[in-house]
Order: structure tokens, then C-alpha cells, then sequence
């Protein structure tokens, strides 16, 4: 099993949400998040100067089984991306074990 985690412009949730269940993914925590990137530049919007280094973005985590993961991850590369600085991040790492409370069950069967 993999824990996908994304960062991702908040403007783009609803299109990756949709995606990612038309994919059979259909359980995902999210949050808002701020961060800090890279990006040390400002941008003046009517005239009003704003900074583009701390901005707002949706927090996913999304945990798979193994066949699962590259659909998952493509879907957010695809979806999540405008093609301009500040899209985001996706980090991709093992989880051990997985239970459902409810049934006890475990491994994929508690992801399922």
C-alpha cells in the first residue's frame, strides 16, 4: 500500500475530487494549508501588490493499494496542473498496514 500526499491549488480541488472517483478512489482526506514556495516574487492585481511566496492550497492524502498508485498519480499530474508556477507537490510513500475500525479488517481489505 502507498500514501499518496498532494499539495494542490485549492481552485483545482473540485476538478481532481471528481477525477479521482471516476478512478474508483473514493475515500481522501483533505485540508487547507498554507505554505511557503519558492516563488519569491509578488504580483500587483488592481493595484494592490500581493505576495505569491505563502499561499493557500488543499492538503490530500489518499492511501492505495500498489495497483492503485500510478492511476492515482497520474490523475493528479493531469488534473491538478495549469502549467504555471505554484501547482503543487505530490509525495508518494509506503504504508505498513491499514485497518478499518468498524470491521477490523485489514491490509488493502481495510482501504477498500
Amino acid at each position: 500500500m502507498k500514501k499518496v500526499e498532494a499539495i494542490i491549488r485549492k481552485s483545482k480541488f473540485d476538478e481532481v475530487k471528481k477525477a479521482l472517483h471516476q478512478i474508483e478512489v473514493n475515500f481522501f482526506s483533505y485540508w487547507d494549508v498554507t505554505g511557503v514556495g519558492n516563488e519569491k516574487l509578488g504580483h500587483v492585481y488592481r493595484g494592490i501588490s500581493y505576495s505569491t511566496s505563502e499561499i493557500q492550497r488543499r492538503y490530500l492524502v489518499i492511501v492505495v493499494s500498489d495497483d492503485f498508485l500510478e492511476k492515482t498519480v497520474n490523475v493528479l499530474l493531469d488534473t491538478a496542473s495549469t502549467g504555471n508556477v505554484g501547482d503543487g507537490k505530490i509525495f508518494v510513500s509506503d504504508v505498513i498496514e491499514a485497518y478499518r475500525i468498524r470491521t477490523k479488517e485489514s491490509g488493502s481489505a481495510g482501504i477498500n
